[in-house]
């Protein structure tokens, strides 16, 4: 370490590299924190963590027993702010009250709302029904619901890159993409249609290069239209080819298909169970799935495809969501594995650590950026804290001559 800041400070190193390097040394380092504690409050499992996106500072738990407390991640104190049935409750934190009231069909499994939407205030809701649910702040209603999967809905997720795209997963085993603006969904991820690793990257091309590929695709373009029109008037008047969202129907009677009915015929899954675990990454160009099936799936977002990525062999909770955690530059990802977290390298899929010290089943994980830190909860009523470790053991010895004195060992 000492080396590199030497580096830094004489410019061998660039700071993004310096910062990056830093941080990916305390991440290796990651162990159960010896000098920070967190007394849970809750008396039943801890479904889920998250830690303030302003500050970095406050961390928020919400527990099985109807409980969800906060906690001062700086100062090691907490207190209880409430609890919820069938509701989504909206808090408000300055007085501890509820301050806005959603009743749902049955049972919550998952909320989300997204960190980039500076034109709407909704919360996307998976329950035990087949819809998902779009709650209003502003207005304290339901803006709208989404219709499409066959079961319940275990996990939401919004896109990191687009404020109107949120993606959910069933337990009929589907992840459906939606844009909230329109109806029915756009993309249903669909496990047998595969790309081998990594999005190529866009090539730049020059201007020359670039005008004469555009007039070659012209001219096939044209000629391909040529030849189709030869073909029509050789083989007659032809077959007009029917628009999305109709069907031929012999006689007088034609049927035009709502965009949202088309969505719900597209049986294509994901997983071969249900979908219990959803990450987006942090650029929104991959997505990371977790099924009942013990699979795991890294899914390019703009394809659609699965990048046949072979993360190791997991055991995952079937009959509950699971929540995922990612670094900022996605190269790992946390995973709730029974009663054991494990981080993987998202590109090769090799496990990188295994994190124990929960009793039960682990239910939830939060990467903190800020500190690097993370937080894990389970059904052991417990919430630990994983942290690099405050002094290296062989810092002492890395030091160079001239920055000893007479006390060093």
């Amino acid at each position: 370490m000492w080396k590199q800041i030497r580096d830094r400070e004489e410019g061998k190193i660039r700071p993004e590299s310096f910062v990056h390097r830093f941080k990916s040394n305390r991440i290796a380092q990651l162990q159960l924190s010896n000098y920070k504690d967190i007394v849970s409050p809750h008396k039943g499992a801890v479904n889920s963590l998250q830690i303030d996106l302003t500050e970095g500072r406050y961390l928020l738990s919400a527990a099985s027993d109807a409980s969800i407390a906060i906690y001062d991640v700086q100062r090691a104190t907490d207190y209880e702010a409430g609890s919820y049935d069938h509701h989504i409750n909206v808090w408000d934190t300055n007085t501890t009250q509820v301050v806005m009231n959603f009743k749902m069909p049955g049972k919550v499994y998952r909320t989300a709302m997204s960190s980039l939407a500076t034109s709407h205030m909704l919360i996307a809701a998976g329950t035990e029904d087949v819809q998902v649910r779009l709650c209003d702040i502003a207005s304290g209603a339901f803006a709208h619901t989404l219709s499409g999967h066959r079961d319940g809905v275990m996990t939401a997720e919004w896109s990191t890159s687009n404020e109107w795209v949120l993606v959910t997963g069933g337990c009929d085993g589907a992840i459906r993409f939606w844009d909230i603006r329109r109806a029915g969904c756009f993309l249903v991820l669909n496990q047998s249609s595969t790309q081998l690793g990594r999005r190529p990257p866009v090539v730049k091309c020059s201007k020359i290069t670039k005008d004469s590929t555009c007039k070659s695709l012209a001219g096939h373009n044209l000629s391909i239209k040529s030849h189709a029109g030869q073909r029509k008037l050789s083989n007659g008047s032809g077959s007009r080819q029917l628009s999305i969202g109709k069907v031929s129907a012999k006689g007088p009677m034609k049927q035009r298909l709502h965009p949202g009915m088309l969505s719900t015929q597209d049986r294509a899954t994901a997983h071969y169970g249900a979908v219990t675990g959803l990450k987006v990454t942090e650029d929104g160009m991959y997505l990371l799935s977790a099924g009942s099936d013990s699979r795991l799936r890294l899914w390019d977002v703009e394809s659609g495809c699965n990048t046949l990525v072979n993360f190791e062999t997991v055991r995952l909770q079937t009959n509950k969501p699971i929540q995922l955690a990612t670094t900022r530059d996605s190269t790992l990802v946390f995973v709730p594995c029974m009663r054991s977290v494990k981080s993987f390298n998202v590109w090769s899929g090799y496990t990188h650590a295994t994190f124990r010290g929960h009793y039960e089943c682990v239910n939830s994980c939060w990467f903190s950026e800020q500190d690097q830190e993370l937080y894990t909860g389970g059904n052991d009523k417990q919430i630990l804290v994983w942290s690099p470790p405050r002094v290296i053991a062989d810092e002492a010895n890395e030091l160079p001559m001239e920055d000893r004195d007479n006390w060093s060992d």
